[in-house]
């Protein structure tokens, strides 16, 4: 099995990167376009290189607010078409807002594909925002917050554990927004998000699928060459200073179980040839989990029954700057203390013994065995070019640093696992719970736009 994925590997490596196609118009739009020609669908997106870490203090949550506001039509497509079209197309569409990006898809039948390059072009230039339709949005928007967070405990957690570890860096706001900023939000606040970062210059289109790249070259050319671009706003860095110590943040909220979750300040990945450690805390991060065999499923989980769940977490490729996040929630009996006490001692055991050459093994056929599912999936396949240039880094690289991913050294795990793991830098946020009423069953938030 091991062999045919490493061979499947191999040649989607050769084949399926041969192909996606860039080009540049004029007004600073770069269009990249992934042929895939297994099935007759398309995935049709546009990526905004604005998100939450854009926002000023006093105006979080209005990247999420813009995205909501997008489907209220413009002079050409009313209120709530937008939607109907892509249905009507036998599609489906949707958006979402991130710390680094906006982003808005479509996956249609690949005839619909000019209809929707349209439609998608349409709202980048002509929104149709006032008053009325943002009065509306935001109620919404307050709602999916109530929803999503404030009735989520662990939601509330990582909420609190952002705003912990991060005292200067913008990461410290919620995307969603606090509250009180979406209730002082004026269409005024949207409007001014829309006009400064909605341009061809600051966006990219991905698109995937049974396409002919020259044709969906054309037809960009047609649809988004005539919008103006204009100038963006300076960004500046907004590093975070050094962290001095342990901070500890306690959440009381009804739950069944307590939770908690442990973040040290890591490196993200800046130089694709030159850095190792990045690569590394990927495949640490791997290690300890994303597979039945992983440590913490095993040691924690499974044989040391002190958790119901643990879990790691690392992304090498962020616009801000990166964490490592271990979190878990202990089995009736055992503590908070019990569980971060188990967490540490995993990360302990690394530092000491290093990782085995079969884990090494695994991991890495993981990697790549997920790579190749993933390309199954013409949506997955734009996700993945859409993600990685989102954070600076080129589609073109994406293959390079599988490569790079699969020459990590056992020696290079342990030594980042020494060398980042340590109180200086960390934040933990726990999950005090408190009593449940059971006189208010929770409704499901379903979010349509």
């Amino acid at each position: 099995m091991r062999r045919t994925l490493l061979c499947a590997a191999l040649l989607v490596a050769n084949v399926v990167y041969a192909n996606p196609f860039e080009k540049q118009l004029t007004n600073g739009l770069r269009v990249i376009v992934k042929e895939d020609h297994r099935a007759p669908t398309v995935v049709n997106m546009v990526w905004y290189r604005v998100g939450s870490m854009d926002e000023t203090d006093g105006t979080s949550g209005v990247a999420h607010a813009l995205e909501h506001l997008m489907f209220k039509g413009t002079r050409k497509v009313a209120d709530g078409e937008f939607s109907r079209h892509v249905a009507a197309s036998g599609g489906r569409d949707n958006a979402f807002t991130n710390l680094d990006y906006t982003a808005y898809f479509e996956q249609v039948p690949k005839r619909a594909l000019p209809e929707m390059m349209a439609l998608e072009a349409d709202r980048m230039s002509d929104l149709n925002l006032g008053p009325k339709q943002f009065a509306s949005e935001i109620k919404v928007v307050m709602e999916e917050r109530r929803m999503r967070t404030e009735d989520d405990p662990q939601s509330q957690v990582h909420e609190a554990l952002y705003a912990a570890a991060f005292a200067a860096h913008p990461y410290h706001r919620p995307v969603i927004g606090w509250m009180d900023d979406l209730e002082h939000m004026t269409w005024q606040n949207a409007h001014d998000w829309y006009r400064t970062w909605y341009a061809p210059n600051n966006a990219y289109v991905v698109i995937a699928g049974d396409v002919n790249h020259e044709e969906v070259f054309r037809l960009a050319e047609k649809y988004y060459g005539g919008i103006k671009p204009h100038r963006l706003p300076e960004r500046k860095p907004r590093n975070e200073p050094l962290q001095l110590g342990v901070r500890r943040v306690v959440v009381k909220a009804p739950a069944r179980l307590p939770y908690v979750v442990m973040a040290w300040k890591v490196p993200k990945l800046k130089e694709i040839e030159t850095d190792s450690e990045p690569y590394a805390l990927e495949v640490l991060a791997a290690v300890l989990d994303g597979h039945d065999a992983a440590r913490l499923a095993k040691d924690l989980v499974r044989t040391g029954k002190i958790a119901h769940s643990a879990g790691a977490g690392y992304d090498s490729m962020m616009r801000g700057e990166a964490l490592f996040m271990l979190d878990g929630q202990p089995i009736e009996g055992k503590s908070v203390v019990d569980l971060e006490a188990a967490l540490r001692g995993e990360i302990k055991r690394i530092q000491e013994e290093g990782v085995s050459a079969e884990e090494l093994a695994r991991v890495k056929t993981q990697t790549i065995a997920a790579q190749v599912y993933k390309r199954d999936s013409v949506m997955a396949q734009a996700m993945e070019i859409g993600g990685a240039e989102s954070a600076g880094v080129e589609w073109k690289n994406i293959d390079h640093i599988l490569e790079k991913i699969r020459g990590v050294t056992a020696e290079q795990v342990q030594a980042v696992a020494n060398k980042y793991f340590n109180d200086d830098t960390l934040t933990v946020a726990v999950l005090d719970p408190q009593p449940i009423d059971q006189a208010a069953p929770k409704q499901p938030f379903v979010h349509h736009h």
